[in-house]
């Protein structure tokens, strides 16, 4: 660290987003207790998991997970309002490599070329300055080094769904995304990324927007948080 780091870490010591803790020199963001505790899914290890079954007849995939449950009021919840709407890419950057970390032993990366991350409309993106969902993909390829490709784009904006029923989530992410250069994905393996999987409206969307534009693709679906 260089001195003007030191003395700006003196004056506002780096503290741990859930917990408020002073981290140590090690940790990133989020301090080695608060990360362990925030509940891993373990989908990744389970053929035909809850997550795998709830798009089950949508679209062709070959696997899912959500790496981490979510919840209203929980570790991943505080994360993601501060990733969100705070202005802390960096920190939706080092969860896509804790991700990565976990679980690159497992296989379930092992047949991914590519990863495509879940695009916002680019006047909701410019408002907030950045794509959360493309950060955690890149701090999974800081890992991994696979190739992060923008090539699915939102054609229209679609409102909030927090306060929405399942079927309205569905009928408001109608035909919201688009495939640029279909052909780059053409074959290859490839891993839709997503923040947090709800009901799985966005998710499904967009994947039925990549699988008809690139029927010859092989899916598979990667969230940070998934809510059951």
């Amino acid at each position: 660290m260089n001195a003007l780091g030191s003395i700006l870490e003196f004056i506002f010591p780096r503290q741990c987003h859930i917990c408020g803790v002073t981290l140590g020199d090690t940790e990133r963001y989020i301090c080695a207790t608060c990360l362990s505790r925030m509940p891993r899914t373990l989908f990744h290890r389970q053929p035909d998991n809850a997550m795998e079954q709830r798009f089950m007849g949508q679209f062709p995939y070959r696997q899912a997970t959500g790496h981490f449950f979510y919840s209203r009021g929980s570790e991943l919840a505080v994360l993601m309002h501060d990733l969100k709407y705070h202005r802390f890419p960096g920190l939706a950057r080092y969860l896509g490599e804790v991700v990565a970390t976990e679980l690159l032993p497992t296989g379930f990366l092992s047949d991914i070329d590519v990863m495509v991350p879940v695009p916002m409309h680019p006047l909701k993106q410019a408002r907030r300055g950045y794509n959360q969902t493309i950060e955690i993909a890149r701090g999974i390829s800081r890992v991994t080094s696979i190739e992060v490709a923008q090539n699915l784009h939102a054609v229209k904006s679609h409102r909030t769904q927090t306060s929405m029923t399942l079927e309205q989530r569905l009928k408001n992410t109608q035909g919201v995304f688009g495939v640029r250069r279909p052909d780059e994905l053409d074959g290859k393996g490839v891993l839709l990324i997503d923040d947090v999987c709800t009901t799985g409206a966005t998710l499904s969307a967009a994947a039925t927007a990549l699988t008809e534009a690139c029927p010859n693709i092989e899916l598979s679906l990667l969230t940070l948080g998934v809510t059951f």
